[in-house]
């Protein structure tokens, strides 16, 4: 590791610690050369597909975009914070256990919809009025029937 301060190339490790996930290692380093110390932080790097947006052009998956969209479908609805990091946390699971290197858009906001499902009903109709372009009221209503005959489930 090159010291921020000086350049050197030589540093030695003061302290190494975990946060309490383990999935974060903190290193306390001192330069052998200036004699500074400097904190690194070190963790695994998951790399996502890209989103194969509608118009065939491609992004990088953004967490925050994902987090951004369904708290906007939750606008106003009693579920917790912890319900819906732990929604999205899923949905990253199940993009990297794909395997692949691309994800067509159509499949997260399937992703998304099925947990928003689980989540809250009123948010999952929400999302699915906007993501699907519903055109007519038939088609609200038919979701709308779909959600009625399944269990609520409760995400607070």
């Amino acid at each position: 590791m090159k010291c921020p301060f000086c350049g050197a190339d030589e540093t030695a490790v003061a302290d190494t610690r975990s946060n309490d996930d383990g999935d974060i290692v903190r290193r306390r380093r001192r330069c052998l050369t200036c004699d500074k110390r400097f904190t690194t932080y070190e963790r695994a790097e998951l790399r996502l597909p890209q989103v194969i947006k509608k118009n065939g052009s491609r992004v990088d998956f953004d967490r925050d975009k994902l987090s951004a969209s369904l708290w906007l479908a939750l606008r106003k609805r009693p579920v917790s914070v912890e319900a819906v990091e732990a929604a999205i946390a899923r949905i990253e699971e199940k993009l990297l256990a794909l395997g692949e290197r691309e994800a067509a858009s159509e499949k997260v906001g399937e992703m998304v919809m099925r947990e928003l499902k689980k989540l809250d009903k009123v948010a999952y109709v929400r999302f699915a009025s906007v993501y699907r372009n519903f055109e007519d009221v038939d088609e609200f209503s038919k979701v709308i029937r779909e959600v009625s005959r399944s269990p609520q489930s409760l995400g607070r």
